[in-house]
């Protein structure tokens, strides 16, 4: 029997309406239903108290070897199991989602097919779904080709050619033919289950790499870009347009440390970063979906709130789940978080930066007009007003407030690009409006956020700490790269907070000690610094040290420790493989330096 989940070398599949986590073995260890926010069905990643179930595995006697891959350009996930006698099984995961009468199928279903390559491979399969975070094992029901799980106000439904009684009670069976397994609502499957997983997969793999066809990649590191632009395309709730930060809770930022979140929601600020890596690759149909997100959220509120649930959900109340011990063991895990109470000034400037491209790119087909403009100013005015106050910034610091500089050039970039779109509209009138508070906040800034001796711009307002989000000054358009005060700022953090080619956010204590992890997108944004102020291939040696410690099909969590490598926090971490894209983007060399 395997060994039980011990590291964030997980795979992920999903369609925009569900997702779940594979691990090195090829059981399901994360998955909630119905959609990303909901009850963790398949969580034996967070150690279910009550003991061995919450996943779903497929046991291969006498197993001595694994290797996985994705199908090129997809989010379909290969496994394959070899035993000592030389017995190969092959499973294959995914989601469906594909064109279907005009629009795109995206059920709430995930498909498992295993296939026999070599040998006689004999097997048990074991599906033990949990209910109520992990608080008990759901009632069973059986029809002729399905077992019915009743979860908490859901049935889950597996419908499969795999004989009831090996299903049902997990008994061993020699698997001489292709069998198949679809979870999904309690419906019944119109077809076989193994047609069904037949053109599912099908149809799903031309969906993908239709999708892969027409990014706009670089010519250098094409498999990392691509790999990354497919997760943070997983990790948009086609619902509502709503972009989740990680698809899991409470993955612990350090060994032992309380730093655990619930980070299934969508924070607008880190879904502006995604929205705008994903444009820089051309895929801008996610923009579109979040702005719809977005403006649905905004209608009739003056101040916006820094992160809101999945179904636009304003209050996302902390508690901890507590039949779930925790990864490794390291709890607590909680259920919402309590940033939705927090101010954090730079939000509304992010409104507008994820919004912009609209205004601007020709090839959209509904493109921002004067009315999509209007519903933008709100922000800016937010933004006008609030720039200069205390806020818990953008690390949301929970036992302290100041006026945190990347709030402020945040809340300044957002009057600056309501300018540039009123340009571009024809609104003079209002471009200058504009116009004239950006330079006011601007004079400001420069004025409180420059440490008088050193040089190099400060954490906060006539602060004289550093944190790494001051990196992004020049790539927010506030200084230009070569600004001597923007490259003193990159040596000071290059010398106060990296480690290696891992970059802290900062450290000096907050409210739950000293940090102990890096923070992986901060890693990039040093990367892509170093660049703009021209030291180029020390950039390009670094980033290649970081696309290194991914993990093994070539994601990234939130964190990582930078004595051993390995990863930390929540999984996958959109932020990260934005810094992925985004530092890949700028050190590439051109497709015609290499054709």
């Amino acid at each position: 029997m395997t060994e039980p989940q011990h590291d964030l070398d997980l795979g992920i599949i999903g369609n925009g309406s569900v997702s779940a986590l594979i691990d090195a073995q090829g059981r399901i260890v994360w998955s909630c239903l119905p959609s990303f926010d909901g009850d963790p069905v398949f969580c034996s990643l967070l150690s279910p108290r009550g003991g061995d179930a919450g996943y779903f595995d497929v046991v291969l006697d006498d197993q001595v070897s694994v290797e996985r891959h994705y199908l090129d350009n997809s989010a379909v996930l290969r496994t394959r199991l070899h035993a000592a006698d030389g017995a190969v099984v092959e499973i294959t995961d995914f989601a469906p989602r594909y064109k279907l009468h005009g629009r795109v199928f995206h059920p709430m279903s995930l498909v498992r097919t295993l296939r026999p390559l070599a040998g006689a491979p004999r097997i048990r399969l074991r599906l033990r779904p949990l209910a109520g975070y992990g608080a008990h094992v759901p009632e069973r029901t059986f029809g002729s080709n399905h077992v019915r799980f009743a979860l908490d106000g859901l049935v889950l439904r597996a419908t499969s050619d795999v004989p009831l009684p090996m299903l049902a009670e997990e008994l061993p069976f020699l698997l001489d033919r292709p069998m198949h397994v679809v979870l999904g609502p309690d419906e019944t499957l119109a077809e076989s289950p193994a047609r069904f997983a037949r053109e599912a997969e099908e149809a799903t793999l031309t969906y993908w790499h239709e999708w892969v066809r027409y990014l706009s990649i670089p010519a250098e590191w094409q498999d990392a870009v691509i790999r990354a632009a497919i997760t943070l395309k997983l990790c948009q709730y086609e619902g509502t347009g709503a972009i989740v930060a990680a698809m899991t809770t409470s993955i612990p930022e350090a060994a032992h440390t309380v730093r655990n979140w619930d980070y299934r929601y969508c924070w607008l600020r880190d879904a502006a970063f995604v929205v705008r890596a994903l444009n820089r690759l051309g895929a801008t149909r996610s923009m579109e979906e979040y702005l719809r997100y977005l403006f649905n959220l905004a209608a009739g509120q003056p101040d916006l709130a820094p992160v809101y649930g999945i179904h636009f959900e304003r209050e996302l109340h902390e508690r901890e789940a507590t039949h779930l011990a925790g990864y490794r063991g390291m709890g607590p895990v909680r259920i919402g978080n309590d940033a939705w109470r927090q101010v954090q000034h730079d939000v509304h400037g992010s409104v507008v930066l994820a919004a912009t491209q609209l205004f601007f790119d020709r090839r959209l087909v509904a493109s921002g007009d004067a009315a999509a403009f209007a519903r933008l100013e709100p922000a800016g005015d937010a933004a006008w007003r609030l720039y200069d106050q205390p806020d818990a910034g953008l690390w949301e610091f929970r036992g302290r407030a100041s006026v945190h500089t990347y709030s402020s050039v945040t809340c300044w970039a957002g009057c600056e690009r309501l300018a540039r779109i009123a340009r571009q509209l024809g609104l003079d009138a209002r471009a200058a409006h504009w116009a004239a508070r950006a330079d006011a906040m601007r004079a400001t800034i420069l004025q409180r956020a420059v440490h008088p001796e050193a040089g190099h711009f400060v954490d906060v307002f006539d602060g004289d700490g550093l944190d790494a989000s001051l990196l992004l000054l020049a790539e927010l358009g506030f200084v230009d790269a070569a600004d001597p005060r923007y490259v003193a700022t990159v040596e000071a953090i290059g010398t106060g907070l990296a480690r290696g080619p891992h970059v802290f956010r900062y450290l000096t204590p907050d409210d739950f000690g000293t940090p102990e992890t890096s923070f992986t997108i901060c890693s990039f944004w040093y990367v892509d610094a170093l660049a703009a102020i021209g030291r180029r291939e020390e950039a390009r040696a670094l980033f290649e040290t970081l696309l290194a410690q991914r993990n093994g099909l070539g994601l990234l969590s939130e964190d990582i420790a930078p004595q051993t490598g390995e990863l930390w926090g929540n999984f996958p971490q959109t932020y990260s493989l934005v810094g992925l894209i985004n530092a890949a983007m700028r050190l590439s060399r051109s497709w015609e330096e290499l054709l």
